[in-house]
């Protein structure tokens, strides 16, 4: 038994490169050996070797068998060492797939796409991030890296994990940061002085800005103070922790109701949304862009952050012009394609 086992082992420890070419040499070499002892049989070699691979996955349909003794003999053959190296086969595959799944869910393997949105530290408000951008988009791919060795979300295989320290280039080489289409920075929940998790956030964002200055880049911050910090690595969008929340607390206490109509509006599950459109040829005025809208039941609400534009209706639309409108999605459907 002892010598049994260490044989074994030893084949188990055989690389996965010689025993293909030791299966390879055994099906053709039994297949060119079984033809010769009984051409009568077989008439071809394509006979010969689709016997020996029935024989050899025990599946025996009969319609080709051995008929002289030296040809039952070799049948024996190929059942005992046949069927073992099958086996062998069999179990080397299933121990790949499953060193694939033990990689995918440790997040040591390599992100292979583009258009992707990553996000950057694992949290719970990165949770709610990933539930609101497949609401809006099913088909994203979604990129989460964090220092953590566990795929946070196993359930959606979609997802995609990267375990490391973000501001890494190896890391963010991993995660295609140069094809990537955006990318979220959340603060790190695990470090408790706001000064240091900005501090980590902006050497992530400054790596991020070197790899790729073109991306867009959204991170959260936690000290107001830091502000001008992030705008000198060119970060596009930035927000404040909790500062969403208070204000959101404070409108709903002073002015009844208006919170549903902000969470209407910052989440794309429920009620209407917020829509960038296109700037249709014919609209030269803001007012043409109002009432062009309004026309299928949209409301334009601003020109990138100019929420005023209301009261400027009759100036000239920029070349450079990104119109918001707030609409449901069928509505945004139609803006979007009748350009």
């Amino acid at each position: 038994m002892p010598f049994f086992m260490r044989t074994m082992l030893k084949v188990l420890r055989v690389p996965n490169t010689t025993i293909l070419i030791v299966v390879f040499a055994f099906v053709f070499g039994s297949a060119t050996i079984a033809y010769v002892l009984e051409p009568s049989t077989f008439h071809n070699w394509f006979n010969a070797l689709y016997w020996v691979m029935t024989t050899m996955a025990t599946v025996g349909y009969g319609d080709f068998f051995a008929k002289t003794y030296i040809g039952k003999a070799f049948t024996i053959f190929i059942y005992v060492f046949g069927i073992g190296l099958l086996s062998l086969i069999i179990g080397k595959v299933i121990d790949m797939f499953s060193t694939i799944y033990k990689h995918w869910e440790a997040g040591k393997l390599n992100f292979h796409g583009k258009d992707h949105i990553i996000i950057i530290n694992w949290s719970k408000k990165a949770q709610y991030a990933i539930e609101e951008i497949l609401s809006f988009s099913p088909s994203s791919h979604i990129v989460i890296i964090d220092e953590s060795d566990k795929h946070p979300i196993l359930d959606r295989h979609e997802i995609h994990f990267i375990s490391g320290d973000p501001s890494s280039e190896e890391i963010l080489e991993k995660a295609m940061i140069r094809e990537a289409k955006a990318v979220i920075i959340f603060a790190d929940t695990r470090i408790d002085e706001p000064a240091l998790t900005d501090g980590k956030t902006l050497l992530i964002a400054s790596s991020i800005e070197r790899l790729h200055p073109n991306v867009h880049t959204t991170v959260e911050i936690t000290q107001d103070k830091n502000t001008k910090n992030f705008r000198h690595v060119k970060v596009n969008d930035f927000v404040l922790s909790y500062d969403a929340v208070s204000r959101l607390a404070v409108r709903a206490a002073l002015q009844q109701g208006s919170s549903e109509i902000i969470n209407q509006l910052i989440s794309r599950e429920v009620g209407d949304d917020i829509y960038e459109i296109p700037v249709k040829r014919e609209w030269k005025t803001y007012k043409d862009a109002f009432q062009g809208t309004l026309e299928y039941g949209a409301t334009l609400l601003s020109d990138r952050g100019d929420l005023g534009i209301n009261r400027k209706l009759n100036e000239p639309i920029p070349q450079d012009a990104r119109l918001f409108v707030v609409s449901d999605e069928a509505t945004y459907l139609k803006l979007k394609s009748n350009k």
